[in-house]
């Protein structure tokens, strides 16, 4: 073959193409994502609206069922739900599998657009959002402090850590948990209100014409020009309640302040955040789909030891609550160490058959660079490293090794019986075997590729299993017709006597292959009694089958759990504060008790469904 007559003739050739794959393998490596699992997002579009201060029905009524109509003609929908709660209007619209997520969600945000108008003024737009497992928060921190309230934390957070943390690099966005933003509110006295014939609406009205902050142009004289600024009139709770709310006869002005109370309070209080019983904001860190898990938590985490070490005010502090990157990290190292684990095996094994040294460099050599150069393919192909991909790995270095093995058997055949030169035997040895080598790997080839072709989730799933393996396999032809050749003519002697450890491992596999060949004969003999063995494990295989449970991935234990609170129809949030608090008391003793690291309780009246979370690792 010209190819494996040129690396042998040619051994800087051989040598300079095995380097460049690993060079190029190694800088892909480090440019390649580091996620769990494949990127797999359904093909999933929420349409969410805001619609303040109404109820459930109205937001059923006028909003959910009129961007439900709209939507519903948009191509390849699968399955629509929505959901409908005070003050907030939620749609998901989930795709055919094949259909293109960002076209998907362009039509549906052309729908939307054109319904806008029809919505009530006082909502707030619609927002098309796709469903990206890359916004989900892989790091959680929890800012507490001794003698600041919720509303100043949130405050502190959003002024001086999020811009923080992101400027770090693979941070897409923050996310502050449990907040509870400043406002003023306004209680109004329907009895004074009715008292003066004024309405809700001429409140309204008085605020929105009165509160406004205006551009008033710019002043300008032959040397200096001063751009004019008119200052909003209400900053404080007075100030609210001074302007007017309306007229009561004989143009007498009534302020805000006699038909109501105002007062500086927070947007939502019928929330709850507490960590360890303590009241608390969270700080989520979202990477970007592109970027490193364990670089980004890694680079959050030593930006959280600068901030405790001097930043925050005194009494606060800033503490993980909960960190993804653990699992994701214990999980890649445990098949980094398993990949290692079966090179080093399989080099023993080849050593213990071959019983040379000299011969064990030859596929000792092949398996790193076969691993090396499939993360170039990986790259290309825009794929990820995770646990699927260095599993296929893991699996690959058993198959990866056979063709430099068979190069590497038929050239010692040749020196032992042939009696040839190390250069000859490879040359000759590979011209032999070469076809053999690249039919096998165009067989092993058309038995994974197919998969990659897949429909639905498990089709996406593995496609990244089965085109890494079959991009090592084909890297381990290359190499196996290039360097193996290459290094035999080099390193190989002849007449090399075993060591005592093969003779050992050959005379016992010499009695397995006698006590085997008389097996066979005896089966041979009576076909009766092998074809009814076969029956009977094909059908005992079958049944056992059958009782095995079936599931889409394997449990995991992460260490953390999960309890939903749901009241029941109506009940207020006070109602089931009370018995969040209870559950949340009794499952302190588990963190006294030091089972439990992290006891973080959340409750959110928009939802109704509080949550209380523990986690212990």
């Amino acid at each position: 073959m010209i190819l494996s007559d040129t690396s042998i003739t040619r051994p800087v050739f051989a040598s300079v193409l095995s380097l460049l794959l690993i060079a190029f393998g190694i800088v892909a490596f480090d440019r390649l994502p580091l996620r769990e699992y494949p990127d797999i997002d359904p093909p999933v579009v929420t349409v969410q609206t805001n619609y303040p201060g109404a109820a459930a029905n109205v937001v059923e009524s006028r909003i959910t069922k009129l961007i439900e109509e709209r939507i519903a003609g948009v191509e390849g929908i699968k399955f629509m739900e929505s959901s409908s709660t005070d003050g907030r209007s939620s749609i998901s619209v989930e795709f055919n599998i094949g259909r293109d997520i960002d076209g998907a969600a362009n039509d549906i945000r052309d729908r939307v657009a054109g319904i806008s108008n029809n919505l009530p003024e006082e909502a707030d737009p619609p927002e098309v959002q796709k469903s990206d497992s890359s916004d989900d928060v892989i790091l959680w921190l929890n800012l507490s402090s001794s003698d600041m309230t919720v509303p100043e934390l949130t405050d502190y957070a959003d002024r001086y850590l999020v811009d923080r943390f992101s400027v770090l690099d693979g941070v897409a966005r923050i996310r502050i948990g449990g907040q509870q933003i400043y406002a003023m509110r306004v209680w109004i006295d329907r009895v004074a209100l009715a008292a003066r014939n004024l309405t809700v609406n001429d409140i309204e009205n008085a605020l929105r014409a009165e509160n406004v902050e205006l551009p008033a142009g710019s002043i300008e004289s032959q040397e200096r020009q001063f751009t004019v600024r008119v200052e909003r009139a209400f900053r404080t709770a007075e100030d609210f309640a001074s302007p007017g709310a309306g007229s009561q006869g004989d143009d007498a002005i009534v302020s805000l302040g006699d038909v109501a109370q105002v007062v500086r309070a927070t947007e939502e209080d019928r929330t709850m955040f507490r960590g360890n019983g303590i009241a608390m904001v969270g700080i989520g860190i979202i990477k970007q789909s592109t970027a490193n898990t364990l670089e980004v938590v890694r680079a959050a985490l030593q930006e959280r030891e600068r901030i405790n070490d001097g930043s925050l005010p005194e009494g606060t502090v800033l503490e993980i609550s909960y960190n993804t990157a653990v699992f994701v990290e214990n999980a890649i190292e445990e098949v980094y160490k398993t990949l290692f684990i079966a090179i080093a095996l399989v080099v023993i094994v080849i050593y213990l058959f071959l019983g040379s040294l000299r011969a064990v460099i030859v596929p000792a050599v092949a398996v790193p660079v076969s691993v090396i150069s499939t993360f170039l393919m990986l790259y290309v192909l825009g794929f990820s490293v995770n646990l699927l991909t260095l599993l296929a790995l893991v699996l690959a270095i058993g198959m990866v090794v056979d063709d430099a093995i068979v190069v590497l058997e038929n050239v010692y055949r040749r020196m032992d019986e042939e009696k040839e030169t190390p250069l000859v035997a490879a040359y000759l040895g590979t011209r032999q075997v070469g076809f053999a080598v690249i039919a096998t790997t165009l067989v092993l080839m058309a038995v994974f590729v197919p998969i990659a072709f897949l429909e639905g989730d498990l089709g996406r799933l593995f496609s990244e299993f089965a085109l890494t393996m079959a991009a090592a396999v084909a890297f381990s032809s290359l190499v196996a017709l290039t360097l193996s050749p290459m290094v035999a003519s080099k390193v190989l002697k002849r007449g090399e006597n075993p060591g005592r450890v093969t003779q050992i491992i050959d005379s016992a596999f010499g009695r397995v292959r006698r006590v085997y060949h008389r097996l066979l004969l005896v089966c041979l003999k009576r076909p009766i009694i092998v074809l009814s063995a076969f029956a009977l494990l094909a059908g005992a295989a079958g049944l056992m089958f059958s009782h095995i449970p079936s599931e889409y991935a394997p449990r995991e234990d992460r260490g953390a759990f999960f309890v939903m609170v749901n009241g029941p129809e109506g009940a207020s949030f006070e109602y089931t504060k009370e018995y969040m608090d209870e559950i949340e008391r009794r499952l302190m003793s588990y963190v006294e008790s030091g089972e439990v690291i992290r006891l973080i309780m959340r409750a959110r009246a928009v939802s109704g469904i509080p949550k209380i979370s523990a986690a212990g690792w």
